[in-house]
């Protein structure tokens, strides 16, 4: 039975809880106290049909209620996690995003999942199961979860913008052979400045959230990271085993994270959507690939039309899983 305590919310209409901290934390890095943030979205859908965990990205926290309301819209009892490092859950020292393995973000993923479904039997909702919509990083770290500790009442996966590969220079390769070796001696070295035009195209065409926690100046990529999921990217190449149902949500295309490219706003300039394809096929026997044409890493985010096709493709999906 939940043991939470909730406090009023930074968002109108949410609340938030803390987690506490992680049972084992192998960041290779003191760097401040870890916790982690469940929120809730207060108003639930008069017939629930399910509890769906909100997962974010890199240089990200949870602040899309658009999103939430969709999902409440398709019978969700709507929460969402800032996890370790991130948003609500940046604590004084801490080193944002920081990990050294894939497996840290699983187990706030996992830890979210069980909560929530208490919290929601708590609330007199019912014995829940649970839909994950997670993006990028945090998709990337669902999806090795969801393989690796298949969880009985895990019903449905959603992978928004996943972070399976990028498209790289050769600098930038040779970079990332290194990482191993150099989070092994100095996991917390911040290697990659990891500036984000993305993150300030955002802000351009409108989306408002707190840039203290999601920064169009980005956030340090330390060695731990770069490694931590570069390992888990090797492993969603080499296959995974997802045993339900899949929604695996991609744009069209991959472009420059520049604000002069003239395609900004209509493509993914985070992540290499061939990667993305390519990994499809080998995750598990269920997945459903979708292609949002004019979408940007985060389907989510996208301009109205594109947001709005990948907003169809989740209810149809969610309405054939639940």
């Amino acid at each position: 039975m939940s043991t939470l305590t909730w406090r009023p919310d930074i968002l109108d209409g949410y609340e938030a809880a803390d987690l506490g901290a992680p049972a084992v934390a192998p960041s290779g890095k003191a760097d401040g106290p870890l916790t982690r943030t469940l929120i809730r979205r207060a108003a639930t859908p008069e017939r629930p049909r399910a509890v769906a965990v909100i997962v974010h990205g890199y240089n990200d926290y949870f602040f899309a209620t658009h999103l939430s309301d969709e999902l409440a819209a398709a019978g969700c009892v709507v929460y969402a996690v800032d996890m370790r490092r991130a948003g609500r859950s940046l604590q004084p020292g801490n080193q944002p995003h920081h990990i050294a393995h894939i497996d840290e973000l699983g187990d706030d993923i996992a830890d979210a999942t069980a909560a929530a479904r208490d919290d929601a039997l708590a609330r007199g909702l019912g014995d829940l199961a649970v839909v994950v919509h997670a993006h990028s990083t945090g998709a990337l770290a669902a999806a090795v979860w969801a393989s690796d500790r298949p969880d009985p009442a895990l019903a449905a996966l959603v992978l928004d913008g996943p972070f399976f590969g990028l498209a790289l220079t050769a600098p930038r390769r040779a970079l990332m052979r290194a990482m191993p070796t150099v989070a092994r001696f100095t996991p917390g070295t911040v290697m990659d400045p990891a500036r984000s035009p993305y993150t300030a195209g955002l802000l351009q065409r409108g989306w408002v959230f707190d840039v203290a926690w999601k920064s169009p100046e980005g956030v340090g990529a330390t060695a731990g990271w770069l490694a931590a999921t570069r390992a888990a990217q090797s492993r969603a190449a080499a296959g995974l085993h997802i045993r339900v149902p899949v929604l695996l949500a991609s744009s069209d295309s991959t472009g420059p994270d520049r604000l002069d490219n003239p395609l900004h706003a209509s493509q993914d300039t985070v992540v290499d959507v061939a990667a993305t394809a390519r990994v499809a096929t080998l995750l598990g026997d269920r997945v459903q690939p979708v292609v949002i044409e004019g979408a940007i890493h985060d389907l989510a985010l996208s301009a109205e039309g594109p947001r709005t096709r990948y907003f169809d493709a989740l209810r149809a999906f969610l309405g054939s899983v639940l």
